[in-house]
């Protein structure tokens, strides 16, 4: 790692700990989901609710440290990538969930459960890297196994695509299940743009 005579604003360490925490919480709220009654999805989704409003919180955290500290442990503008990716990641999970419970859907189409768990892992994941920012050590296999588990996550969705296009749903059950499995996609997305943004950041480190 290069060496530094300056000191550091170390409290983003904390922070970003915080908001990967924060979504391990919103992907364990997804995995409930699959599990619940209809009946219970409400409160799961209020839940997940308070879970994005924490995650927008400890975004905005780290907006502020950012303004107010002269001396940051890395790049400016990779610290507001990573904040801002992190925080789609929630956004995104709790729209899906939300998305269920407006539409009412009774039943999730096979193949959303692995959806799903590509999301815990890479949460489980993201949530174990965090830490190592503050070293940078030990976090290539983190965004290798991020990116493997995205491209995982692309097989799974086309193949729901095509099951939701086969014939069985009605054009207006299509558009609503298309719209929860395309946003949880997009959560995906966004575990990769997180792990990209930590190469980034460890290769301009290193």
């Amino acid at each position: 790692m290069r060496f530094r005579l300056t000191p550091r604003e170390t409290s983003f360490y904390d922070m970003f700990a915080a908001s990967a925490d924060n979504i391990v919480t919103g992907s364990k709220l997804l995995m409930e989901l699959l599990g619940a009654d209809m009946s219970a999805r409400a409160e799961i989704a209020e839940r997940m609710r308070a879970a994005e409003h924490a995650g927008d919180d400890a975004t905005h955290a780290i907006f502020h440290q950012l303004n107010s500290s002269f001396i940051t442990p890395f790049d400016r503008e990779d610290i507001y990538n990573l904040a801002s990716s992190l925080d789609d990641i929630m956004d995104f999970m709790e729209e899906a969930v939300d998305l269920v419970v407006l539409y009412n859907v009774e039943e999730l189409p096979k193949g959303v459960e692995q959806q799903i768990e590509v999301l815990a892992r890479a949460a489980e994941l993201t949530a174990e890297a965090m830490p190592h920012l503050r070293t940078m050590d030990n976090l290539t296999e983190y965004w290798i196994e991020v990116n493997r588990l995205e491209n995982q996550a692309d097989q799974i969705h086309r193949k729901l695509l095509a099951h939701l296009f086969n014939g069985k749903y009605d054009a207006i059950e299509v558009l609503k299940l298309k719209q929860i499995v395309d946003v949880l996609e997009e959560a995906a997305d966004a575990f990769e743009h997180v792990a990209n943004t930590v190469e980034t950041i460890a290769v301009k480190e290193s």
